[in-house]
């Protein structure tokens, strides 16, 4: 069984949203973070990093307490999305990273599960040929993949360029951001 570390990007200011998506909860009361965060540990991750960024301080006990769950901030979040990737991957170990966002509070733990079977080194899921989340960078590629990050642009261009496997998950899910809580 691989060893794998769950990331959840969550440092944005979420200016779509009227703040910070981390901030956000469910009409029941169940913060984003803490969804995000159980589908990935449910799914098969080892652990989890939730890289925090904008309003840390009151995201922070919005992480669910549990010993395989960690928190790391994005002191320069306001760079986007590459910068929150590039300390979420500084922060991993283990054979790979499966990485979603906070805005995806309704991920499938089924989602995660069928990432993590399949057999590339680079993996994402899709919805509909739509590039989506979980996203899985086996370890070598870390490096290389954080070097070539920019601005609010993840890893798509590296993935393509190095023959990614899609998975579609479309069966499963939709694979849509959300932008309000509720």
């Amino acid at each position: 069984m691989a060893d794998i570390t769950g990331i959840v990007l969550a440092a944005g200011a979420g200016t779509r949203a009227g703040g910070p998506k981390a901030l956000l909860r469910m009409p029941d009361g169940t913060p984003w973070l803490e969804l995000s965060t159980t589908a990935l540990l449910e799914g098969g991750c080892s652990r989890v990093i939730v890289v925090l960024g904008a309003q840390a301080r009151l995201a922070r006990p919005l992480v669910p307490i549990d010993d395989r769950v960690t928190t790391v901030v994005a002191r320069e979040w306001e760079r986007g999305m590459s910068e929150s990737l590039r300390i979420g991957l500084a922060a991993a170990d283990g054979d790979a990273a499966l990485i979603t966002l906070v805005d995806l509070p309704e991920l499938p733990v089924v989602v995660v599960q069928r990432v993590l079977a399949g057999s590339g080194v680079l993996r994402q899921a899709t919805y509909g040929r739509r590039p989506g989340h979980p996203v899985y960078i086996a370890a070598d590629h870390w490096v290389p993949v954080a070097a070539t990050l920019s601005g609010d642009h993840g890893a798509r261009a590296y993935l393509v360029q190095h023959g990614v496997e899609e998975i579609d998950c479309a069966d499963l899910w939709d694979g849509a951001d959300r932008d309000e809580a509720g």
